[in-house]
C-alpha cells in the first residue's frame, strides 16, 4: 500500500478527522537515521503523527515538532508541510532499552521529564512557537494533549509502528479526530468510547484495511466526506547554498580554524544524511565573503 493521507469531515458534521498509512515514510526516515528498534517505534509514531497534524495547515505553511525529555534519545525532531512532505531526525540513534511487558519502551527513550515544541509557519511575520511539558511521553498523547490544550480543540491521536523480525518497518499509520464547536456531547461520549475500543492501528492496517475503512470504523459509517487525500513522502529541501549560508553565520575566524584542521571541511545534514564537502579553495572563498 502506497503512503497516503485522507482527511475527511464526518456525516453530522461534528467532527473532522484524518488517517495515514506511512510505512515507506517511516521505513526510509529511520533506514537513513540508522535508528535501533525503540528508537525506530518512537521516531516513526512522531513522524506519523506530524504528517497529521500537517494535514491542517493549508499552502505553504509548515510546521516542526520536537520531543525533547531526559531519556536516551535526547530529542526526536519532525517537520511536515500541508502537502504531505516531511522530514525527521534524531539525536540518538540508539536507544538501548529492552521491551516492558513486551511492547517497545518508548516513553522511556524519549524520557519522562522534557518539552514538546511545536513551531508553525503560517506565513505571517512571526512563527507561531508553543512549548508544553511532556505528560506521559508518549508521541499520541502528547499530540493529542498540545492539540487540546494548547489550540483548544479537543482531540485523540492513534499512531503506531510495528516491525517485522529482522527489525525493519512492517507497517506504520495512524489517525487523528478533532470535535468541531457544534458537536453535540453526547455524541462526543459515543465517539470517544468507539476510540477506545478500536485495536491497535497497526493491528487494523495489517488485517488489509485502508484509511478509509479505518475512518469508518470509527465513525461507524463509511458516509464521510472526503476533503482531500494527500499523498506523504520524505523532502528534504537541503543544498549547497542553505549549508554555504550556513557556513557563513559562523564568521572568518571559525571557518578558517575548520579549514586548517579538515580537509576537506565536511557538514552532514542531520535529516537525510547528505555529505557536503568543501575544498581549500571553496572555504577560502567562504571565508573572504565572510569578513
Amino acid at each position: 500500500m502506497e503512503d497516503y493521507l485522507l482527511r475527511v469531515v464526518s456525516p453530522d458534521g461534528m467532527f473532522r478527522a484524518a488517517a495515514t498509512v506511512s510505512t515507506q515514510l517511516v521505513r526510509t526516515v529511520c533506514e537513513k537515521q540508522q535508528t535501533d528498534y525503540t528508537a525506530t517505534v518512537a521516531l516513526g509514531r512522531l513522524l506519523t503523527g506530524g504528517a497529521l497534524l500537517g494535514c491542517l495547515l493549508k499552502g505553504e505553511q509548515r510546521l516542526a515538532l520536537v520531543m525533547e525529555g531526559n531519556g536516551p534519545l535526547g530529542k526526536v525532531s519532525v517537520e511536515a508541510d500541508a502537502r504531505g512532505r516531511v522530514r525527521g531526525t534524531v539525536r540518538n540513534p540508539v536507544a538501548g532499552l529492552p521491551p516492558v511487558a513486551g511492547r517497545f519502551d518508548v516513553a522511556g527513550a524519549i524520557g519522562r521529564a522534557g518539552f514538546l515544541h511545536v513551531w508553525k509557519d503560517l506565513g505571517l511575520k512571526k512563527p507561531y512557537q508553543s512549548m508544553l511539558q511532556l505528560q506521559s511521553s508518549e508521541v499520541a498523547e502528547d499530540l493529542a494533549w498540545y492539540l487540546t490544550s494548547s489550540e483548544q480543540v479537543p482531540s485523540s491521536l492513534g499512531l503506531g509502528v510495528e516491525l517485522d523480525v529482522d527489525g525493519r518497518v512492517a507497517v506504520a499509520g495512524g489517525f487523528l479526530v478533532q470535535t468541531l464547536p457544534n458537536a453535540d456531547s453526547d455524541k462526543v461520549d459515543l465517539l470517544s468510547e468507539r476510540i477506545k475500543a478500536l485495536p491497535p492501528t497497526t493491528t487494523l492496517f495489517k488485517q488489509g484495511m485502508n484509511p478509509a475503512e479505518i475512518l469508518g470504523e470509527i465513525f461507524s459509517s463509511a458516509d464521510f466526506s472526503i476533503e482531500q487525500q494527500i499523498p506523504l513522502q520524505f523532502y528534504c529541501p537541503c543544498n549547497q547554498q542553505q549549508i554555504e549560508k550556513m557556513l557563513l553565520g559562523l564568521g572568518a575566524e571559525e571557518l578558517r580554524s575548520l579549514t586548517e584542521e579538515n580537509d576537506p571541511v565536511e557538514v552532514v545534514c542531520e535529516y537525510c544524511r547528505h555529505h557536503y564537502r568543501f575544498n581549500r579553495k571553496q572555504m577560502s572563498e567562504l571565508i573572504e565573503m565572510a569578513k
